[in-house]
Parts: structure tokens; sequence; C-alpha cells
């Protein structure tokens, strides 16, 4: 048996550059990794020190290398010129020796998204200062916190997402440089003034706990934070009213019972927060006011309404002066109001309208100018439902188009020239007015070159409809797949989309013309990394992520020069929102489509055989053959971007990467 082992390992050698053969640190490297599944000495190759193998190893970078098992803790320690040690988005697993992190030169460790476990910190016996700068232990199975009174360097602590269970009284003592700490989601009870102590601080999280105390006696120096979320805990005691404005309410969502902040309001009011925060204090003033002062003060300020309404009144009568004079000059605004319909509309109600698909939808109001539309670009803009009835022709199946998992989408002229599409959210009909419009107005704050933000909304009985601008290329599907724009159950294209097999000698339809930009292999590297950049602020841009819950190629937006837009998120209203990691994969899917041309999102057969080519090495054979690849350079370009949808597809989810990385990946691909 240790002969066959020694064979293995002399064999594992002789696949790696020769010149390495000598390198002491190398051989190191593969006696830590010697009891891990999935390693291969090949994966050394691309570290820094390949280029130069006598020099001694100072980072090792592991991340996303599917390696599972345990790893030879020991052999570490005569790593003297380590620095870095990334082992993140594995399955690696076992206890870490708490001498570990009192390595004599290692600054950075990342071991988060791994099943490592046991105590986390150093033990009293170990009286040297560590010299870490950074620990990512985030998605582990610790479960205690052990004594860190050394770590006098740490600036950068992210333990979130273990079980740690309690905060112990000694583990935050002389972190005197720590700005960076994240433990939320660690089932942590018990008070929050340990991490009182930490006087440099600058994000904070401890979000998702069963965490009690009083605020802010409890808490370091609030005013030095950048970042703050403190919600789902247990705490009381009340914050002033700048903490609140500074870290926006989703900070504080069910901090605690006995928690309150002078400026959340329930859940059930209709006073939108913003004008709540618009509290004035009088100023008190003992001195009288001088009686000549304040009638001059008077007379100035009549004056000046005086003069006011007199140019207001001569800017109305110029502008219907102007308004007569051009609508009998020769040129006319084509539109200058929504189309009205030769139609009667019924006062009394209820109003039906019908689909494509055969199925109806119905207003019951009796009055369609009720119902107002809210634009949220231009809040001067007088609409009502009865301009949505005029400008979509009632809704009509020539203006249809699409219907969705959602419900039906209109295309509609608003005056002004405004084009815009019009959804109406068939999942929405259970909710109240109040909660529907606060979903809106906080997904309408949200700006982003790469998202299609909503414009708009109109509440009409129980129907509430959702305004976006309208995108004249489509979507990304039928760019892709050469379908007509406009078509109806976007959610179902099996019919018509064109297919070939992963056979490198299988060409297209030669009927199908193909517009010149989908050719280009940039073009499609730029939808990716758009898309990319839109989920990664939907993600990372708030405290907590807004989770799109339906990612698929049809509700990816082009714009006229094809810069994608991602749109219809945070629709999934009720029940189950998904995950980020959900996301992650759906941006994975549609990766893979955007490069092999291939629908994939139903087949799972399909997904596996181009998951296995890229694991193969052989991922040129699947790209889409109708993608000009001059030569090798972006040949390999190519087939990175389709690894970067192979991450993201782990069937693992724990595996997958966060957007923020496939961001970086993306980024870092240049032919």
């Amino acid at each position: 048996m240790n002969f066959t082992k020694f064979l293995i390992l002399f064999t594992l050698l002789n696949l790696v550059d020769s010149k390495c053969t000598k390198n002491i640190d190398f051989h190191i490297v593969l006696k830590v990794f010697n009891s891990t599944k999935g390693f291969n000495p090949s994966f050394l190759q691309n570290q820094n020190f390949s280029n130069n193998c006598s020099s001694p190893i100072t980072e090792i970078n592991l991340s996303f290398h599917n390696l599972s098992g345990t790893i030879s803790w020991n052999f570490l320690r005569n790593l003297s010129n380590l620095k870095s040690l990334d082992l993140s988005h594995n399955n690696l697993e076992g206890y870490v020796p708490n001498w570990v992190w009192s390595l004599k030169n290692v600054q950075k460790f990342n071991l988060s998204y791994n099943q490592f476990g046991g105590i986390f910190g150093i033990s009293h016996s170990i009286h040297k200062s560590s010299v870490i700068q950074s620990i990512d232990l985030s998605h582990n199975r610790f479960t205690k916190l052990g004594n860190f009174s050394g770590f006098f360097n740490l600036i950068h602590l992210d333990i979130s997402h273990n079980n740690l269970r309690v905060l112990s009284s000694g583990f935050f003592q002389n972190l005197t440089k720590l700005n960076y700490l994240d433990v939320s989601n660690c089932n942590i009870s018990g008070n929050i003034n340990p991490i009182k102590k930490l006087k440099s601080l600058k994000y904070l999280d401890v979000s998702n706990n069963n965490l009690v105390g009083k605020i802010p006696s409890d808490f370091p120096t609030i005013n030095n934070l950048k970042f703050l979320n403190i919600s789902f805990n247990k705490f009381s005691g009340k914050f002033p009213q700048k903490i609140y404005q500074k870290f926006g309410k989703s900070s504080f969502l069910k901090a605690g019972d006995n928690f309150t902040v002078s400026t959340i309001i329930s859940s059930n009011s209709k006073i939108p927060p913003h004008k709540l925060l618009k509290k004035h204090i009088p100023i008190k003033n003992n001195k009288k006011p001088n009686s000549k002062n304040k009638k001059f003060k008077f007379f100035l300020a009549m004056s000046f309404g005086v003069l006011a309404l007199v140019v207001l009144l001569f800017v109305i009568v110029y502008l219907i002066h102007r308004r007569v004079k051009i609508s009998h000059g020769k040129k006319k605004w084509v539109i200058s109001k929504p189309i009205q319909l030769p139609y009667k509309m019924d006062s009394s109600g209820p109003l039906d309208f019908e689909t494509i698909s055969g199925g109806h939808w119905t207003v019951e109001i009796k009055d369609a100018t009720s119902a107002n539309v809210v634009m949220f670009e231009k809040p001067l803009m007088s609409l009502t439902f009865k301009d949505l009835v005029g400008a979509t022709c009632r809704f009509g199946r020539e203006s249809q188009l699409a219907e969705g998992r959602c419900g039906p989408l209109y295309r509609a002229i608003l005056p002004g020239d405004l084009h815009v599409a019009v959804k109406l959210l068939e999942n929405a009909r259970k909710f109240e007015s109040g909660e529907i419009v606060n979903v809106l107005e906080d997904l309408s704050t949200l700006k982003h070159p790469n998202i299609l933000p909503i414009s708009g909304y109109c509440i009409a009985g129980k129907e509430k409809l959702v305004l976006y601008e309208f995108m004249s290329n489509g979507d990304l599907h039928s760019w892709l797949h050469e379908l007509p724009p406009g078509r109806p159950n976007v959610d179902d294209w099996s019919t018509d989309t064109w297919e070939y097999q992963i056979d490198p000698e299988s060409t297209p339809n030669n009927n199908i013309t193909t517009s010149p930009e989908k050719l280009n292999w940039l073009t499609r590297h730029r939808i990716a990394l758009g898309m990319a950049r839109g989920l990664a602020y939907l993600h990372h841009a708030r405290s907590k992520p807004v989770v799109h819950g339906h990612l698929v190629p049809t509700n990816v937006l082009l714009t006229d020069d094809l810069e994608p837009r991602i749109a219809d998120f945070g629709m999934c209203l009720g029940g189950n929102v998904g995950s980020v990691e959900e996301d992650v994969y759906g941006f994975g899917l549609i990766i893979i489509e955007l490069l092999t041309g291939q629908s994939i999102s139903s087949s799972e057969n399909l997904l596996s055989q181009i998951r296995k080519s890229v694991r193969d090495g052989t991922g040129a054979r699947v790209l889409d053959h109708r993608l000009r690849l001059e030569d090798e350079s972006v040949t390999r370009a190519a087939v990175e971007c389709l690894r970067v949808g192979y991450l993201c597809t782990a069937e693992n989810a724990s595996k997958r990467p966060t957007m923020q990385q496939v961001v970086g990946l993306l980024k870092d691909i240049r032919p």
C-alpha cells in the first residue's frame, strides 16, 4: 500500500515542470495536499512561483478547484515565506489547528465556503502576536470562538454563516486595528457588549442572530461606521434620527421588539418615510423682534409675492398664446396625447380585457379616471388608467408584446412620445395596495446602467400594473436565436429556436440570416459582463441582496447599442423568492446559452454534456459556430468565458461564486 502511494506521488511529480524538482517549498505543498481529493500538482503551475521554481512560495491560491477531504496542516509550518493562503469555495473539511493563526509570515487567510469546523482562535499557551491582517472563514461549520488577544494586526474578519452561538468576552480584546467585522448568521445569543471595545470599526454586520443589548450604550462608536446592519436580533433602545437616515431602514428591520427609531413607521402607514424624516425643530429665540423690522419684512414679502404672481400670469398667457399659434400652424406634434379609441367607456364598470392566449383580466372600478398613474421620473405627469387604456388600444392583442409568468406585457406610447412597456402583475392581486406600493417604491430607487428600473405604476382595483422603459431590441433570447420581437409566451420558445448538435461538424440552418454584431465575440462578452454587473449590483449594493428569482434570457433586455438590462427583478411576490445562489445558477445558464447558441434551460442532459466538455478541456467544440473566432487567443477567451458559466452552474450551491467574483473573472478575460 505504501509502495503504491509512493508510486502515485512519484508519477505526479514527473508531470510538473522538471525545473521545479529541486524546489523545497514545492515538495512541501505536495505534502500539505497529499490527502486531499481532487488535488493535482498541475494546479500549482499557475501560482506566482512557477516562473521561477527556485524561489520560495509566498502565495497559495486554490479557490474553486473542487477540492474535498482534509489537508495536512502540519507541513505549513515549513513554508516560512508563505504570506497568503486561499482555499475558498471548495469542499474541504476537518479541524483547523489553533497554531495556524500564529504562523510566522501569513498575513491573509481565506477558507470561506468549505466544511471546516471546531474552535476558531489561539490557545492560551501561544503567546506570540499574530501578523495576520485578513481572515475570511464565512460559510463553514465553526462552533466556538477561542482567544484572540494576540491579533494586534487584524484588520478584516468575516466569520459569518457559522454556528458560533456565543461571543466570548475576551475574544475581541486587543483588536485595535480591526475595521471590518461580519458575524451575521451565526446563531449567536447573549449580549453584544464585547464588540463595544472595537474602536476602529468601519463595517459591522451582526444581522440574523439572537443578540441582545442596549442601544447605543452597548455598541462601538456609531458615528465612525460606514456600514451597519443589526437587523433580526433582540436589541432594545433607540437610535437618533441621523443614524437611521445614514444606514437606511433595511439595516434595522426586526432589530428587536423593544428597539425603536424615531423615523421608523408602521408598515401599514401610508405616509412615506422620507416625509416623516423632514421634521423641523423650532429655534427658540428669547429676543423680542423689532416692530419696524417686522413691518419692513412683511412689506418686502408682499412685494415679492405680487411680483411673482404677475410673472406667473404673464407666463401662462404666453404659453396659451404659443399653443394656439402652434395648433394653427403647419407643424404639429405627432403624439401630443394618448390615442383615444372610438368607444365610450362604461362609467359603471367593470372593464374586461382579453389576452392573446385566450385569457382575460378584469378591472373592478367604476371610473377609469379614478386610478392614477404614478411616474417616478416624471412626477408632474397627470395620467390615469384611462390614459393607459387608450395608449394600448384598450389593451388589445395588437399591443400585447408577450405573456410571461407575471402576466401579459403591453406596449404603449404616452404623452410626450414616452415609449413604455406596461406589465400586469397577476400574482399581486392578493396583496393590499399599500404593500405593493412600498415594494415598487423601494425597487424604483435601484439605479444601475445594466438593470431596467421601474418607471411607474398604476393600481386599478385589485389589478397592479407596472411601467418600464420600452426596449426596441427586445430580449436576449429572441436576439440570440433570431426570433421575431413581440412574440407571446416568452417562457416557452421551444418551437421557435433553431438547434444543432454538439458535434463540431454540424452547422446552423443556412436559411437563417444572422446580424453582423451577433457574430462578434466582443459583443457577446460585453453582454455577459453587463449582465454580471447588473446582477452584482442587485446582490451587493444593499445590506440585504435583492434576489431576482427568475433570471432567464427573456428577462434580459437590450438597448439600441446592445447594452443588457436585467428586468423583472424583485417581482417574486410572496412564496419562495429564491436565493442569490439560484440567481448565480440562472446567470450561468444564460452565459452558456450566450456562448454556445443553444437553449439549455429545459435540457439537463444538454447542460451536462456542455459542462463535461468544459471539464475535459474541450470547451471550444461546443462554442456557437456563428462566432467569428479569428485566432487561438480569441477562442481561449471564449472558452474562459464559458468556464465562468461552468462555475456558476455547480450543483453544490455553496461552490458557486458570488456575482462580485464573476464580474472580476469576466473583466480579466481579454483576447
